[in-house]
């Protein structure tokens, strides 16, 4: 299984990204996906997350209205929309995947992890 997260960058705060997973033999609608990302001296934290099985999502606190979780099955996708970038958004994003649980913003519920994805918002 591999997972590959892509589309990281610098970007102006304010501007947007858009991060995406690709997953290789791994049907992702299937299994729980993950974002999570670790800035400098901080613990990895969960960003958001989606359960296919039943469409339920999280974010964290600090990422709700301005970033979107959502999956392209068609293309074993999951990308993260992410507007109105902070500073504090500055750090590698990592996507995740696991086996299927209510328990989606728990690291530990994964068991596959991309290579991570730098983001730096800075003007």
């Amino acid at each position: 299984v591999q997972l590959e997260a892509s589309g990281g960058g610098l970007v102006q705060p304010w501007g947007s990204l858009r991060l995406s997973c690709a997953a290789a033999g791994l049907t992702l609608p299937t299994n729980i996906i993950g974002w999570f990302r670790q800035a400098p001296g901080k613990e990895r934290d969960i960003v958001a997350a989606i359960r296919p099985s039943d469409g339920s999502t999280c974010y964290a606190d600090s990422v709700k209205g301005r970033f979107t979780i959502s999956r392209d099955d068609a293309k074993n996708t999951v990308a993260l929309q992410m507007n109105r970038l902070k500073a504090e958004d500055t750090a590698v994003h990592y996507c995740a995947a696991g086996p299927d649980t209510w328990r989606i913003s728990t690291m530990s519920s994964y068991s596959y992890w991309g290579q991570g994805t730098q983001v730096t918002v800075s003007s």
